[in-house]
């Protein structure tokens, strides 16, 4: 049974006020349907003065969702780290913790993008130093004991369900991510499939005497999109994904590794790559892969073609994956 996942980024580059609530309104009723029937997560991330709208308060989002469900987890991947406070985001995971009964997981990366550092006003030249304070201060914030933070006494409660803390992973394409996590014995994220990464990542385990795990994504993870019509689809609905490939295209440089990685610069080329895909609930059955990962409403995708897609997943796709 491979992982499964439903992705949620909330972009719409051509929302009003009113649409767009009605999009972040579906997309909770979609986790509540993706939570009754047996998904593993919600996916959802982190960008800041985006102009198509993109999610910029993933914990938000992600107590909204553990409200309207009962099981699934939400993996916030990835969280920039260095723009948030460190005692408040401290206390905003206790609390998410608490509420959900440990579903959430978060990843923990420093962003590709100069220009939300400087939006926030923060030193994009210092963002590994951030960093690991941040990480630092989460760990021994969530003991619940007082400690010393840059010069003075601070104590963080209520202390987290999750024990020793809530399941929190370093993120990142680089050497220097891997071997922040290995320092800190943090579970290592690497943003697209590295295997030569995650070696040095457990050689500096051994070399720090700690330990941990990597959650690497797999060689071949495709964002999918359910259809009975691929080509119907494609034809109404290719743009939508074609928007987020390029958004994320024109984000990235040579040294930025992501899973997500596409040349595409029309809907046929976006096509015939692979990285989006849609596909029918026979084909989307028949993949064989690690992790499924649906994105309803992917670059502006309309709300009801999102729930087709939503439906047939988990209608059509999860119980043939569980016969």
């Amino acid at each position: 049974m491979p992982f499964t996942v439903v992705r949620f980024n909330l972009v719409d580059p051509r929302a009003t006020p009113g649409s767009l609530s009605e999009r972040y309104r579906a997309a909770l009723a979609m986790a509540a349907y993706a939570d009754e029937h047996g998904v593993d997560t919600v996916q959802t991330e982190e960008h800041h003065g985006v102009e198509n709208n993109w999610l910029p308060s993933p914990f938000a989002f992600a107590g909204a969702v553990f409200g309207a469900t009962r099981r699934i987890a939400v993996t916030i991947s990835a969280i920039i780290g260095p723009l948030h406070d460190p005692l408040r985001l401290a206390e905003d995971i206790a609390v998410l913790d608490l509420l959900s009964g440990g579903r959430l997981v978060t990843v923990a990366g420093i962003g590709y993008r100069p220009e939300e550092y400087e939006e926030r006003g923060v030193d994009w030249g210092r963002r590994g130093k951030l960093q690991d304070l941040l990480l630092e201060t989460l760990l021994t914030a969530w003991t619940g004991e007082p400690f010393t933070y840059q010069g003075r006494t601070v104590r963080v409660t209520p202390r987290p369900f999750t024990r020793p803390h809530p399941l929190l992973l370093v993120g990142g394409s680089s050497r220097a991510a891997a071997r922040r996590a290995a320092r800190l014995g943090l579970p290592f994220f690497p943003s697209a499939h590295l295997p030569d990464l995650e070696t040095y990542y457990r050689e500096r385990c051994a070399e720090y005497g700690t330990e941990g795990w990597t959650m690497m994504p797999a060689e071949e993870t495709p964002l999918l999109h359910l259809s009975e019509d691929p080509d119907r689809t494609w034809a109404e609905h290719g743009e939508h994904f074609l928007h987020e490939a390029r958004t994320y295209a024109s984000w990235q440089s040579k040294d930025i590794r992501s899973a997500v990685r596409s040349t595409a610069t029309t809907v046929a080329e976006l096509r015939a790559e692979g990285v989006y895909r849609v596909v029918t609930p026979e084909e989307c059955a028949g993949l064989g892969l690690e992790s499924l990962v649906l994105h309803p409403l992917c670059g502006g995708m309309p709300v009801e073609e999102g729930w087709r897609s939503v439906r047939l997943f988990c209608d059509d796709v999860l119980p043939r994956l569980k016969a």
